[in-house]
């Protein structure tokens, strides 16, 4: 069994698994990227229960984002609905790619591309 670590946190908000940095090295090397590319996930408008995910590789570094372990940048906008989330890379064989275990979704669609998550009061 893989030891789990939280490689980094802000205040408890995000911890993204050893094994999201892990693919985002992987692919780094595969595509010959330099260092500076990460992986941005976004929650965006849209499908639906309201909103989704959005993830790619980028090396632009906005203002309002915010780096997590070198290797994932989450604007604060979208940290707000990620908060207490875990971000990991799962490979299996139906086929591999990067999950957020998120906390705040209290509802998803069918197909599971979309979801709605939970208000602060």
């Amino acid at each position: 069994m893989k030891a789990q670590m939280k490689t980094d946190t802000i205040e408890n908000s995000i911890t993204v698994d050893p094994s999201a940095i892990e693919r985002v090295n992987w692919i780094r090397r595969q595509e010959g990227y330099d260092g500076n590319v990460k992986l941005r996930v976004a929650i965006v408008g849209g499908g639906c229960s309201g909103f989704k995910y959005a993830m790619g590789l980028t090396d632009e570094i906005l203002p309002d984002d915010i780096v997590f372990a070198e290797s994932v940048i989450i604007d604060t906008t979208s940290l707000d609905m990620l908060k207490g989330s875990t971000i990991a890379f799962r490979d299996h064989l139906t086929g591999a790619q990067f999950v957020i275990e998120n906390p705040n979704v209290v509802s998803g669609c069918g197909c599971g591309s979309s979801f709605n998550v939970k208000t602060e009061q």
